[in-house]
């Protein structure tokens, strides 16, 4: 039996999320190598006013994803397989052993730009619940224009589905949604329209910057939330981490090959708590925690049931 690392994407940020990080020697080293690889200091960039920026908050989930998965492996918890959603993506990535911390640091600070930059406003992500997907594939079909583009952007969960796109096009796809019998809509508190085709172009930007970043075979399954994949090469690795902005989320699919592959724990970093629920659906046996709402110490009487049922 496995134990599997979930990293969260954009939006349970919370002001303030780096000064409750664990006051120890292993922060305050992790804090001041990424200080130091970005020239600034980290600890600004978790005020309320600083998280309006999509460089900020991503630093801040990055950051805040490390330092508690290597919190977990100084508490004896090593995980069998690290994923993450769009941005948890490249803790996951540092936590596998792939990537190195300064490395990640820079590289979403540069992604954080791109994708600010790209679309400063009039966009974002929307949350569907309680329809198929191809029913809402074929409503996105039916909005979708050049001058009001909308894209299926995750699919979370069975009829858990997030678009993007225009603010405009997103508000017809949801109205449209409501009149086939959706049970909620929303639009979430991101201002980029991420893993579609509006951001192929700040992508590419991002694939020449790991032209100059060294990628490891990772030490332990590196599982992409985009593709449900597990991949091991470093090229693949890479492929994954720079264009995942622009493709469709697939977690549905990954938490699903998790579990194919013996995955029976996962313990999904703060400051998350969504992806749990969302694993939970694919696990017909054993658990899924966030480590925020449940703590250290229930994760790690849990990992080692589980390693004790493994000998």
């Amino acid at each position: 039996m496995k134990i599997l690392f979930t990293f969260p994407g954009q939006g349970p940020q919370v002001p303030q999320m780096l000064h409750r990080l664990p006051d120890n020697s292993l922060t305050h080293s992790l804090i001041e190598q990424a200080s130091n690889a970005l020239a600034e200091d980290v600890l600004l960039l978790d005020t309320a006013e600083a998280l309006r920026s999509t460089r900020a908050v991503q630093l801040c989930l990055l950051i805040a994803g490390v330092v508690w998965a290597k919190q977990c492996q100084a508490e004896g918890i090593e995980a069998d397989f690290c994923s993450g959603l769009s941005i948890g993506a490249f803790p996951a990535a540092v936590i596998a052993g792939a990537l190195g911390f300064e490395d990640a640091v820079r590289l979403v600070a540069l992604r954080g730009e791109l994708m600010q930059q790209a679309y400063p406003q009039g966009f974002g992500l929307s949350a569907i619940t309680g329809l198929q997907q191809n029913q809402i594939e074929a409503l996105v079909a039916q909005v979708n224009s050049a001058e009001s583009p909308v894209y299926l952007a995750n699919i979370n969960a069975e009829e858990q589905l997030v678009i993007a796109g225009r603010d405009d096009a997103m508000a017809q796809v949801m109205q449209l949604a409501k009149g086939l019998g959706a049970q909620k809509t929303h639009q979430l508190a991101v201002s980029v329209p991420s893993h579609c085709a509006l951001l192929e172009e700040p992508a590419a930007k991002l694939v020449e910057a790991f032209k100059e970043i060294h990628i490891s075979r990772p030490t332990c399954g590196y599982l992409s939330g985009t593709t449900g994949r597990v991949y091991w090469q470093p090229e693949k690795i890479a492929d994954d981490l720079a264009m995942n902005m622009a493709r469709t989320v697939n977690w549905r699919d990954a938490m699903v090959a998790a579990y194919q592959r013996d995955v029976r724990l996962a313990i999904e970093m703060p400051p998350g708590a969504v992806l749990t629920g969302l694993t939970r659906r694919a696990m017909e046996q054993g658990e899924a925690l966030s480590l925020c709402q449940s703590g250290m110490q229930v994760a790690g009487r849990l990992a080692a049931r589980l390693r004790e049922n493994e000998r």
